[in-house]
């Protein structure tokens, strides 16, 4: 016999009705579906229509031309198929850091130009979008500009919907109200263009330290992800416009540098269980030059990659054809590596199995993620996993 009062489950969730529902809709969990393993960036004057094919035909070329590769050899079909089939899974054509400053009839231009290559692209990444300026205020008119002209271009060129899994890069954000503001006018396009509501979204780039710690000592980019209104998608770290700004020298910055780590721990603590996915930065050491340069830039690039995985970053930057090979080479054995023990844990823990090693539900739920990511980025074959499907990983 219970002494509680029998009303009060009903005080209880009228007591907590406010939180319950924040909770709901602030931690709704991850969103499901595929997530990139990395996002190109691409100079807005260098974006043509043809560009996928012409990235995976070279990067083909640099992995048979290569001296040594950082990786088993056996993965080297694997990864020779997906530069074949699918070099580029996120592109983004880039009207900041990589375009520059130009008059703005050029850049009018380009954004023009950019629209009308992705009309004509036959072979499109299946994820896309654009990089405009910042909404600083030296930059924000132009931002505006050049995203209203890209989608007029779009729209007017025959399309009657974004191009899918499109999304916008804000950069430099050092402010929520440059986000909220941001979120404003996606608004205003989607209401300009008939774009069905909250459909233009965007990613936030991390590259400032107001983004990571504001003057007022509050975690800044949490702020961010309510102030965007459920339009951002993803936290995207700027490994050297923020090391420059906390006063790194150039020599030493770096994605694995304490400075990006501690920035890249805040992200990851701001997206937990918001559905914002996360993306490491990128390195700017390239394989190109003699066969030691090649050698060494991949084994760079191979062990951020790595590096990143294990930290729960499971995308990147690449900004060199030659940073293909690497980058799922070391993306597949990083999920090979731990397919195994993956597969054998989860299957005890709903086996109810001894073993030495006490799981939680949390961690089942984990192990399933694992095995899912590696399914859907190609690192592993759903024959390899047995009975663990796709449908019943999504479901774990």
């Amino acid at each position: 016999m219970s002494r509680l009062d029998p009303d009060l489950d009903d005080e209880l969730d009228a007591r907590l009705a406010a939180v319950d529902l924040h909770l709901r809709n602030r931690y709704p969990g991850d969103p499901g579906g595929r997530q990139p393993v990395h996002t190109v960036y691409v100079p807005a004057d260098r974006w043509h229509y043809d560009l996928v094919p012409e990235w995976g035909a070279a990067a083909l070329a640099a992995l048979e031309a290569a001296p040594e590769l950082p990786y088993a050899r056996d993965l080297h079909a694997r990864v020779a198929a997906k530069l074949a089939h699918e070099p580029i899974e996120d592109l983004r054509i880039d009207f900041e850091d990589g375009y520059g400053v130009r008059p703005d009839d050029e850049e009018d231009a380009a954004a023009e130009a950019a629209a009308r290559s992705l009309l004509l692209a036959q072979v499109v990444p299946p994820f896309i979008g654009v990089r405009v300026k910042s909404m600083e205020a030296h930059t924000r008119k132009r931002s505006l500009r050049t995203l209203d002209g890209f989608l007029e271009v779009w729209f007017s060129g025959g399309a009657t919907s974004l191009p899918e899994n499109f999304v916008v890069t804000l950069p430099k954000v050092s402010d929520p109200a440059q986000v909220a503001a941001f979120a404003m006018v996606c608004g205003r396009l989607e209401a300009s263009y008939g774009i069905p509501a909250g459909e233009l979204r965007f990613e936030i780039q991390i590259e400032t330290p107001p983004a990571i710690l504001g003057a007022d000592g509050t975690a800044t980019v949490a702020r961010m992800i309510t102030a965007a209104d459920g339009r951002c998608t993803g936290l995207h770290y700027g490994t050297y416009d923020y090391s420059a700004a906390a006063g790194i020298g150039a020599a030493y910055q770096s994605m694995d540098h304490p400075a990006a780590d501690h920035a890249k721990a805040v992200m990851q603590v701001a997206a937990a269980g918001t559905g914002v996915r996360l993306s490491d930065g990128s390195t700017n050491i390239l394989p190109v030059g003699t066969d030691v340069q090649v050698r060494d830039a991949w084994a760079l690039h191979a062990r951020l990659v790595r590096r990143s995985l294990e930290r729960g970053f499971y995308q990147g930057w690449d900004l060199h054809a030659a940073q293909l090979p690497t980058r799922y080479a070391a993306t597949y054995a990083f999920f090979r590596d731990g397919a195994a023990a993956a597969h054998d844990r989860l299957a005890a823990y709903l086996d109810r199995r001894e073993t030495g090693i006490l799981d939680e539900p949390a961690t089942a739920r984990a192990l399933a993620g694992f095995l899912l990511r590696g399914l859907r980025c190609g690192a592993l074959d759903a024959d390899e996993l047995g009975d663990f499907t796709a449908e019943r990983l999504t479901a774990l």
